[in-house]
Protein backbone atom coordinates (compact mmCIF):
# COMPACT_ATOMS: atom_id res chain seq x y z
CA UNK A 1 0.00 0.00 0.00
CA UNK A 2 1.54 2.99 -1.04
CA UNK A 3 1.72 6.31 1.73
CA UNK A 4 1.83 9.34 0.35
CA UNK A 5 4.02 11.31 3.17
CA UNK A 6 3.34 14.69 0.99
CA UNK A 7 -0.18 14.13 2.15
CA UNK A 8 -0.05 12.03 5.04
CA UNK A 9 -1.42 14.02 8.44
CA UNK A 10 0.19 13.13 11.38
CA UNK A 11 -1.30 10.88 14.29
CA UNK A 12 -3.77 10.13 11.30
CA UNK A 13 -4.22 6.88 9.02
CA UNK A 14 -1.87 7.02 6.11
CA UNK A 15 -3.28 8.47 2.98
CA UNK A 16 -3.79 6.58 -0.19
CA UNK A 17 -5.93 6.70 -3.17
CA UNK A 18 -9.13 4.63 -3.85
CA UNK A 19 -7.83 1.50 -5.44
CA UNK A 20 -4.84 1.09 -2.72
CA UNK A 21 -7.58 1.64 -0.05
CA UNK A 22 -9.93 -0.87 -1.46
CA UNK A 23 -6.62 -3.56 -1.79
CA UNK A 24 -6.16 -2.70 1.80
CA UNK A 25 -9.71 -2.71 2.67
CA UNK A 26 -10.01 -6.86 1.26
CA UNK A 27 -7.58 -7.87 2.69
CA UNK A 28 -9.40 -6.96 5.85
CA UNK A 29 -12.60 -8.33 4.97
CA UNK A 30 -10.77 -11.65 4.86
CA UNK A 31 -9.80 -11.32 8.74
CA UNK A 32 -13.54 -9.82 8.95
CA UNK A 33 -15.39 -12.92 7.31
CA UNK A 34 -13.42 -15.73 9.69
CA UNK A 35 -14.57 -13.87 12.33
CA UNK A 36 -17.94 -13.90 11.79
CA UNK A 37 -18.14 -17.64 11.13
CA UNK A 38 -16.21 -18.26 13.98
CA UNK A 39 -18.91 -15.97 15.71
CA UNK A 40 -21.62 -18.51 13.96
CA UNK A 41 -19.78 -21.45 15.24
CA UNK A 42 -19.62 -20.03 18.45
CA UNK A 43 -23.93 -19.60 18.55
CA UNK A 44 -24.24 -22.97 17.09
CA UNK A 45 -21.86 -24.38 20.55
CA UNK A 46 -23.98 -22.34 22.61
CA UNK A 47 -27.02 -24.27 21.60
CA UNK A 48 -26.11 -27.79 22.08
CA UNK A 49 -24.81 -26.55 25.73
CA UNK A 50 -27.06 -28.79 28.39
CA UNK A 51 -29.02 -27.05 30.61
CA UNK A 52 -30.12 -26.93 34.48
CA UNK A 53 -33.49 -26.95 35.93
CA UNK A 54 -34.54 -25.08 38.53
CA UNK A 55 -37.72 -23.91 40.73
CA UNK A 56 -39.14 -21.06 38.22
CA UNK A 57 -41.91 -20.45 41.09
CA UNK A 58 -39.00 -18.89 43.18
CA UNK A 59 -40.21 -15.40 43.75
CA UNK A 60 -38.78 -12.25 42.56
CA UNK A 61 -39.94 -8.39 43.36
CA UNK A 62 -41.51 -6.00 40.64
CA UNK A 63 -43.64 -3.35 40.46
CA UNK A 64 -46.84 -5.47 41.34
CA UNK A 65 -44.89 -7.55 44.62
CA UNK A 66 -43.61 -10.41 44.47
CA UNK A 67 -44.15 -12.63 41.90
CA UNK A 68 -42.90 -16.24 40.50
CA UNK A 69 -40.19 -16.15 38.17
CA UNK A 70 -42.10 -17.61 35.51
CA UNK A 71 -44.29 -14.54 35.01
CA UNK A 72 -40.68 -12.75 33.47
CA UNK A 73 -41.47 -15.51 30.40
CA UNK A 74 -44.61 -13.36 29.67
CA UNK A 75 -45.88 -16.78 28.04
CA UNK A 76 -43.03 -16.93 26.09
CA UNK A 77 -40.85 -20.21 25.78
CA UNK A 78 -37.40 -18.18 26.19
CA UNK A 79 -36.25 -15.38 28.24
CA UNK A 80 -32.77 -13.39 28.35
CA UNK A 81 -32.02 -11.25 31.44
CA UNK A 82 -29.60 -8.84 32.52
CA UNK A 83 -28.43 -8.73 36.15
CA UNK A 84 -27.55 -5.24 37.22
CA UNK A 85 -25.11 -4.73 39.97
CA UNK A 86 -26.35 -2.63 42.78
CA UNK A 87 -24.74 -0.13 45.44
CA UNK A 88 -27.18 -0.36 48.74
CA UNK A 89 -27.95 3.27 49.67
CA UNK A 90 -26.30 4.74 46.44
CA UNK A 91 -28.11 7.49 44.49
CA UNK A 92 -28.74 7.54 40.96
CA UNK A 93 -25.49 9.02 39.94
CA UNK A 94 -23.79 5.77 42.36
CA UNK A 95 -25.07 3.51 41.02
CA UNK A 96 -23.08 0.79 37.94
CA UNK A 97 -21.83 2.48 35.41
CA UNK A 98 -21.00 -0.53 33.14
CA UNK A 99 -24.33 -1.80 33.77
CA UNK A 100 -25.75 1.50 32.58
CA UNK A 101 -24.67 1.25 29.85
CA UNK A 102 -25.60 -2.68 28.92
CA UNK A 103 -29.32 -1.68 30.64
CA UNK A 104 -29.69 1.79 28.27
CA UNK A 105 -28.94 -0.59 25.39
CA UNK A 106 -31.86 -3.46 26.05
CA UNK A 107 -34.41 -0.79 26.86
CA UNK A 108 -36.65 -1.84 23.61
CA UNK A 109 -37.37 -5.65 23.15
CA UNK A 110 -39.55 -6.02 20.17
CA UNK A 111 -37.31 -7.66 17.88
CA UNK A 112 -36.65 -10.43 20.69
CA UNK A 113 -40.14 -10.69 21.70
CA UNK A 114 -40.82 -11.05 17.34
CA UNK A 115 -38.50 -14.03 17.70
CA UNK A 116 -40.75 -15.06 21.03
CA UNK A 117 -37.84 -14.12 23.21
CA UNK A 118 -38.73 -12.15 26.58
CA UNK A 119 -36.42 -9.86 28.74
CA UNK A 120 -35.94 -8.33 31.96
CA UNK A 121 -33.22 -6.49 34.26
CA UNK A 122 -32.64 -8.26 37.08
CA UNK A 123 -30.75 -6.81 40.61
CA UNK A 124 -30.00 -7.35 43.73
CA UNK A 125 -31.20 -3.72 44.93
CA UNK A 126 -33.87 -3.65 47.79
CA UNK A 127 -37.16 -2.63 44.96
CA UNK A 128 -38.16 0.32 47.45
CA UNK A 129 -34.42 1.82 46.08
CA UNK A 130 -34.93 0.25 42.77
CA UNK A 131 -38.27 1.24 41.84
CA UNK A 132 -37.28 5.30 41.94
CA UNK A 133 -34.45 4.78 40.13
CA UNK A 134 -35.99 2.92 37.16
CA UNK A 135 -38.38 5.69 37.48
CA UNK A 136 -35.69 8.27 36.92
CA UNK A 137 -34.06 6.52 33.75
CA UNK A 138 -36.86 5.84 31.99
CA UNK A 139 -36.40 2.57 31.83
CA UNK A 140 -39.76 0.82 29.77
CA UNK A 141 -38.42 -2.88 30.67
CA UNK A 142 -39.55 -5.59 32.97
CA UNK A 143 -36.99 -4.69 36.43
CA UNK A 144 -37.29 -7.09 39.35
CA UNK A 145 -35.38 -7.35 42.71
CA UNK A 146 -33.62 -10.95 43.10
CA UNK A 147 -32.58 -10.04 46.48
CA UNK A 148 -31.01 -12.84 48.52
CA UNK A 149 -32.09 -15.06 45.63
CA UNK A 150 -28.95 -17.93 44.69
CA UNK A 151 -28.02 -18.92 41.49
CA UNK A 152 -29.24 -19.19 38.62
CA UNK A 153 -32.06 -16.67 39.39
CA UNK A 154 -29.59 -14.49 41.67
CA UNK A 155 -25.99 -14.64 42.52
CA UNK A 156 -23.40 -13.15 40.58
CA UNK A 157 -24.53 -10.09 38.88
CA UNK A 158 -22.71 -8.28 35.81
CA UNK A 159 -23.77 -10.91 33.22
CA UNK A 160 -26.20 -11.64 30.63
CA UNK A 161 -28.20 -14.88 31.28
CA UNK A 162 -30.79 -16.65 29.21
CA UNK A 163 -33.24 -19.47 30.13
CA UNK A 164 -35.92 -21.85 28.35
CA UNK A 165 -39.28 -22.70 29.88
CA UNK A 166 -41.61 -25.79 29.02
CA UNK A 167 -44.70 -25.46 30.98
CA UNK A 168 -44.36 -24.85 34.44
CA UNK A 169 -40.65 -25.90 33.78
CA UNK A 170 -37.69 -23.97 33.73
CA UNK A 171 -34.16 -24.40 33.05
CA UNK A 172 -30.63 -22.47 32.53
CA UNK A 173 -29.15 -22.31 29.74
CA UNK A 174 -26.43 -19.95 29.19
CA UNK A 175 -24.72 -16.80 31.23
CA UNK A 176 -22.11 -14.73 30.27
CA UNK A 177 -18.85 -13.90 32.18
CA UNK A 178 -16.29 -10.80 31.80
CA UNK A 179 -16.18 -8.82 28.71
CA UNK A 180 -19.42 -11.46 27.37
CA UNK A 181 -21.93 -8.40 27.90
CA UNK A 182 -20.25 -6.39 24.99
CA UNK A 183 -22.51 -7.40 21.89
CA UNK A 184 -25.29 -5.76 24.06
CA UNK A 185 -23.37 -2.39 23.44
CA UNK A 186 -24.01 -1.76 19.95
CA UNK A 187 -21.92 1.62 20.76
CA UNK A 188 -18.79 -0.42 21.12
CA UNK A 189 -19.08 -2.23 17.77
CA UNK A 190 -19.66 1.60 16.16
CA UNK A 191 -16.57 2.48 17.97
CA UNK A 192 -13.97 -0.15 16.95
CA UNK A 193 -15.07 1.01 13.65
CA UNK A 194 -13.54 4.33 14.05
CA UNK A 195 -10.07 5.29 13.54
CA UNK A 196 -9.62 6.23 16.79
CA UNK A 197 -11.59 2.99 18.55
CA UNK A 198 -12.95 3.68 22.19
CA UNK A 199 -9.79 5.78 23.54
CA UNK A 200 -9.06 3.14 25.70
CA UNK A 201 -5.41 2.27 27.43
CA UNK A 202 -5.61 -1.59 26.78
CA UNK A 203 -6.40 -1.06 22.76
CA UNK A 204 -3.86 -1.91 20.04
CA UNK A 205 -3.22 1.63 18.39
CA UNK A 206 -1.18 2.80 15.66
CA UNK A 207 1.83 4.98 16.51
CA UNK A 208 0.77 8.33 17.08
CA UNK A 209 -2.96 7.89 17.58
CA UNK A 210 -4.48 9.77 20.93
CA UNK A 211 -3.10 7.92 23.85
CA UNK A 212 -5.77 5.70 25.57
CA UNK A 213 -7.52 6.29 28.87
CA UNK A 214 -8.34 3.87 31.53
CA UNK A 215 -10.98 1.20 30.63
CA UNK A 216 -14.44 2.71 30.13
CA UNK A 217 -13.27 6.26 31.12
CA UNK A 218 -16.37 7.62 29.00
CA UNK A 219 -18.61 5.74 30.84
CA UNK A 220 -19.27 8.91 33.08
CA UNK A 221 -19.14 12.70 32.26
CA UNK A 222 -19.92 15.84 33.64
CA UNK A 223 -22.50 18.43 33.28
CA UNK A 224 -21.21 19.68 30.17
CA UNK A 225 -20.33 16.28 28.82
CA UNK A 226 -16.57 15.91 29.09
CA UNK A 227 -15.66 12.54 30.11
CA UNK A 228 -14.71 12.68 34.15
CA UNK A 229 -14.95 9.75 36.83
CA UNK A 230 -15.33 13.06 39.52
CA UNK A 231 -17.46 12.87 42.33
CA UNK A 232 -19.81 15.75 40.32
CA UNK A 233 -20.29 13.19 37.13
CA UNK A 234 -22.62 10.67 35.96
CA UNK A 235 -23.15 7.73 34.04
CA UNK A 236 -23.51 9.67 30.50
CA UNK A 237 -26.97 8.86 29.75
CA UNK A 238 -28.46 10.18 33.06
CA UNK A 239 -27.55 13.65 31.36
CA UNK A 240 -30.98 13.40 29.29
CA UNK A 241 -32.87 12.66 32.30
CA UNK A 242 -35.17 15.43 34.26
CA UNK A 243 -33.23 17.77 37.50
CA UNK A 244 -30.15 15.71 36.89
CA UNK A 245 -27.62 17.80 38.36
CA UNK A 246 -23.89 18.04 39.37
CA UNK A 247 -23.39 16.33 42.96
CA UNK A 248 -20.52 15.94 45.33
CA UNK A 249 -20.83 12.34 46.16
CA UNK A 250 -21.47 8.83 44.39
CA UNK A 251 -22.81 7.69 48.09
CA UNK A 252 -21.27 4.19 47.53
CA UNK A 253 -18.15 2.37 48.67
CA UNK A 254 -14.98 3.42 47.13
CA UNK A 255 -16.75 7.15 46.67
CA UNK A 256 -14.78 9.80 46.02
CA UNK A 257 -14.25 12.35 48.85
Amino acid sequence: MTDDQTTSLPGRPPVVDMDAWQAARDELLVREKAHTREGDALAAARRRLPMVEFDGKVEVVGPDGPVPFLDLFQGRDELVVYKHMWWDGAPHQGQCEGCTVTAWHMRDSVYLNSRGVSSAILTTGRWDEVAPYVDFMGYTQPWYSVRDLDEPVGGAMGRLTSYLRDGDRTFLTYSTTGRGVEPVSGSFALLDRTPNGRGEAWEDNPEGRPEGNHACWYWRSDADGTPSWSPTSRPVPQWTRPDATPETTLGRQGDYH
